[in-house]
Formats: C-alpha cells, structure tokens, sequence
C-alpha cells in the first residue's frame, strides 16, 4: 500500500522539523530587547531629586492635620508648613490649643524648636534628629527630609513594578562612608510622575524596622502627590502616625525672614 506523505495544512511532516529552531531563533533574537526594556536604565539621582521637588518646589505653603493612633488613645492636631528650597522648613501647629505655636525650623542641617510655655528656642544636636517628634512616628529627621537622600546615600535602582498602569522604580539608598545617619538602607518607590509611594527603613542588620506608604494620592496645588501618609514601626502593627495634607500652594512666595530664629518665636506666619 502506498503511504501519503503526513500534511499539516499543507505542509509536509519532515518540514515542520524546522519548527522547532525557527521559534528558537526567533526567541534568541528578541531577548536583548526584552531583557533591555526589563532592566530600563534610569538616572536615580533625577528621579529622587524629583521625587523631593515635587511636595517643595522653590518656595511651598501646606496647610495640614496629624493623627497619632495609639492602642488606648488617639489625638489630632493641625499644623501649617513652609519650605524654601530643598533644605529650609518651618512648621507650626495652630491646634489644639494646647499645642498651638509649637514649632519647629530647619536651616540647611541645623534644627530649632520652639516651645510657646517656655518661650524658648532649642537647637536640637545630631544625635536627636533620629527620635520621635511630637510624640509620633515621625522623627525629626523625617518631618524637615531634604537632600540627605542626594548628599549621604549611594542610590541604586534594584526593580522595577507598577501601580495604576505606571511604572513604579525601587531605588536602594546606601549611606555614604562617614556620612551621618542611624539606617543601614532606606529603600523608596518613587511613580515614574514623581509620586513617593513607599519608604522602607532598614536597620544595621537590612532588617526592615519602619514603614511609610502613601494611602491616598491626589492633586493639591496643581501637582499630583501623596495627599494621606502612614508611618509606623513594624513591630508594633496597633499604632501608626497619619499625615493629611489639606492644601497645597506651590506659587506663593515666601519671604527669607520666614526661615529665621525671629519668625520661630514671634509666630509670625503667612
């Protein structure tokens, strides 16, 4: 009997051998490609000096509330802030009343205190910028956060992922030999539109000890930013700090008397 050569929509069986190779060089061929849009290099020192302009601009005014949750009680207070630059902040609480006028100023990597009972400024010394601020999550250091990322940290892109269709980078900040910081990492994930979502803070072992994410992002002032923080430590999962900011300007101009030892005390504000 003879035997028909096997077809497969018309092609004959010993041809399909091919097959095989042919995906496989197809598939040698696009990899580079695919491995280069994988691994997408991106300038980190651009991305996280956008990053930190993105909430200060040139000049920034911020009208804002905190929350600081605790097992057993919580508590509320307003506060308004203005910055110049990367490096100069002054921040004010205006409630409850018990806390209005406390406040607190950065001056390039020098930290003031204000205390109205008291009537008395403090410069606070290098080794306290790491403890809690007014009794919440954040530390000094966290509330006046400028350059330090840009001037102490070695900055690595180590992944890459995404968060409502856009591209989200993971940048590894490694402190700089000498430089003066407490973390043995901080790892950020900054939106490929500037947005913060997430600080990660690594003790000396890379163990992660505490935890910031933006849970709600929005426009204030014209630019898309976290608009409610959360900070809280990791081993104690029933407390955090929550940030709000209620309003943005990112036009006003600031006067330079604003970020002086003057303005701390006197209460002078916009």
């Amino acid at each position: 009997m003879m035997t028909l050569p096997l077809q497969f929509d018309g092609c004959p069986a010993h041809k399909l051998l091919w097959l095989p190779l042919f995906v496989a060089l197809l598939v040698a061929a696009f990899a580079p490609t695919l491995a280069a849009d994988d691994h997408k290099e991106i300038d980190v020192t651009a991305l996280v000096s956008g990053a930190i302009d993105q909430t200060r601009g040139r000049y920034s005014y911020a009208e804002m509330s905190m929350l600081i949750k605790r097992p057993s009680w919580q508590r509320e207070s307003a506060l308004k802030a203005w910055t110049r630059g990367r490096q100069d902040a002054l921040i004010r609480f205006t409630a409850p009343v018990r806390d209005a006028g406390n406040a607190l100023l950065k001056q390039g990597d020098r930290m003031w205190t204000y205390t109205p009972k008291l009537n008395k400024s403090i410069r606070l010394p290098g080794g306290m910028m790491s403890q809690s601020w007014a009794g919440s999550d954040f530390s000094y250091n966290d509330m006046s956060r400028s350059d330090k990322w840009l001037r102490d940290y070695r900055l690595q892109h180590v992944a890459s992922d995404s968060h409502d269709g856009k591209a989200v980078y993971v940048i590894d900040a490694l402190p700089r030999e000498g430089a003066p910081v407490v973390w043995g990492k901080e790892q950020l994930r900054i939106r490929e539109d500037l947005v913060l979502l997430d600080l990660t803070y690594f003790d000396q072992d890379m163990q992660p000890v505490r935890h910031m994410e933006a849970l709600q992002l929005g426009e204030l002032g014209g630019r898309v930013m976290a608009t409610r923080l959360r900070m809280r430590e990791l081993d104690k999962p029933d407390q955090y700090t929550e940030l709000i900011y209620r309003a943005m300007d990112f036009d006003v101009e600031v006067p330079d008397r604003m970020f002086t030892l003057f303005s701390l005390q006197s209460g002078r504000s916009r």
